[in-house]
């Protein structure tokens, strides 16, 4: 259980980084957008986002129905 619960954390981990990496190379994207982008699940790139925000690396800006990501300086 305890290599099962690592591989996961390491893919939620490697995705954070493959987010942070595009946002700043393509600057603020919509969720909608990094989703498509990215070639991981829709649930670990959500968990990797999270994870990015509880770090304080990126920030959410909510408007209408769009969610936009942008890195922290």
């Amino acid at each position: 259980m305890a290599t099962a619960q690592h591989s996961v954390l390491e893919q939620i981990g490697d995705t954070a980084g493959v987010i942070w990496h595009y946002l700043n190379e393509n600057g603020a994207c919509s969720l909608t957008q990094v989703a498509k982008d990215i070639d991981a699940p829709r649930d670990v790139i959500m968990q990797a986002v999270g994870w990015l925000a509880r770090e304080g690396k990126l920030a959410i800006e909510e408007s209408r129905n769009k969610k936009l990501l942008s890195l922290r300086d």
